[in-house]
Parts: structure tokens; C-alpha cells; sequence
């Protein structure tokens, strides 16, 4: 029996949750995730509390959380979203004004992070990273998150720019790619590698830069200027 190869136009659509509680902005979102056609909008929240509770009921593939929201905040409603599916993927969105918030949304485990004001390609681009198990900093963004947790309390915890010099070139080459957002399986195909070999670099990457996950892995490659996006 032939094996049939499944087609990107064969793959389900990524399954969202959007949260905020601006109608306006939801609407704006919903609608730019609307252009793509393997995205699906499964459920919209104005608030955290209602964020949660549908995210039980749909578990979505991403969530696009608002950091300030009413009755339960974005980022109260990530870390009960990662209590109730470990496994979660939670896009932080955030303003010009929310740095204050960047230290305890990484702590949270956010897996991405987009300016309101980005690009609409950015919000397209980080739910496809994200959904794909990679992390995405628009670039806006990743300045800020940059600059925050330099001058922060959680700077002790981010690598110096000079600590990338410890990878090898082949993992300094997986590490320019992690940073542009990009998963394991499209990371292999980038560099002809096969997926469980980028995991064990991924592995070594974080231990070597003494990070805990890929967006911090993601923020240091961003600080080192490695980044390679196209």
C-alpha cells in the first residue's frame, strides 16, 4: 500500500484563541489571521477568566493573549493555561507601554511575544513559529525584551552576547535559526539535518547557554546579532 505524503494545503489549520479586551483590537486581529487559510479563530475572549475557560474547551493551538485584561490578566491567564496543558503555546500581545510585564511573562513560559503595532506579516509569521513548536520575537519587540531584562531584576538569569563564542558552528547555525522563530522539523530542512539531531543541538544550545527554553535561547541569539531571518 502506498504511503500518501501529506500537502501543506492537507494539514489542519492552526486552531487560535484570541483575547483581549478591545473589540476593535480583536477584530483587527481576527481579521488579518483571516487572510491566512490555515489559520481558524476557534474562540475569542474579552477578558482572562473567559480566556481560560475556553482554552479548556478548545484547546486551541495558540493563544494570542492581551496582557492586560480585566478579572484575570493575560499573564495570570497563560500560567493557568500551562497549569491545565503543559504543553500550551501563548503568544504575549503587548503595547509600547508593557515592559514592565516582559520579565514575568518570560518567567511564565510565554512563547512569543508581538507588538499590537507590528507588522500584520509579524503576527502571521509568530502564530506559525509558535504553533510549529519554535519561539518568535518580532524584532520590534525583541529590542525591548532585550533592553528590559539587561537593565532588569531578571538580568543575571540572560546570557552576555559574548556567550554564543561556547557553540559549536553547526550549533551556532541552529541558534540563528531558533532566534528567527523557526521549529526543529524547519530548521532541519534549512540545514539538512534530520529533526532529532537539531533536538540534541537545541539541548546543547540551552545548556551551554545556560538558558531554560527557546524564547531565552532566542533572546540571546538576538542580542548576539546571529539572528538569520528570509
Amino acid at each position: 500500500m502506498q504511503e500518501t505524503q501529506e500537502t501543506p494545503q492537507d494539514k489542519p489549520p492552526v486552531r487560535i484563541l484570541l483575547a483581549d479586551d478591545e473589540a476593535m483590537i480583536r477584530s483587527g486581529v481576527r481579521a488579518i489571521l483571516a487572510r491566512h487559510p490555515g489559520m481558524d479563530v476557534v474562540a475569542e475572549a474579552a477578558d482572562g477568566q473567559a480566556a481560560v475557560e475556553l482554552a479548556r474547551v478548545h484547546r486551541p493551538d495558540v493563544a494570542l493573549l492581551d496582557i492586560q485584561m480585566p478579572r484575570m490578566d493575560g499573564l495570570d491567564a497563560a500560567a493557568q493555561m500551562y497549569r491545565d496543558r503543559p504543553g500550551a503555546a501563548v503568544i504575549m500581545l503587548t503595547t509600547f507601554g508593557e515592559d514592565k510585564f516582559i520579565s514575568r511573562a518570560l518567567h511564565e513560559g510565554a512563547s512569543g511575544f508581538l507588538l499590537k503595532a507590528d507588522d500584520p506579516r509579524e503576527l502571521l509569521n509568530g502564530v506559525l513559529a509558535v504553533a510549529a513548536g519554535g519561539a518568535y520575537l518580532s524584532p520590534h519587540v525583541a529590542a525591548r525584551v532585550i533592553g528590559v531584562l539587561r537593565d532588569g531584576p531578571a538580568a543575571r538569569e540572560t546570557p552576555s552576547p559574548q556567550v554564543v563564542d561556547r557553540l559549536t558552528k553547526r550549533e551556532l547555525d541552529v541558534l540563528a535559526l531558533l532566534g528567527a522563530g523557526l521549529s526543529n522539523a524547519e530548521i532541519g530542512a534549512e540545514l539538512f539535518l534530520v529533526e532529532g539531531t537539531v533536538k540534541a543541538h537545541v539541548s546543547a544550545i540551552l545548556g551551554k547557554l545556560g538558558v531554560r527554553n527557546r524564547v531565552e535561547a532566542a533572546i540571546a541569539a538576538h542580542e548576539a546579532g546571529v539572528v538569520r531571518r528570509g
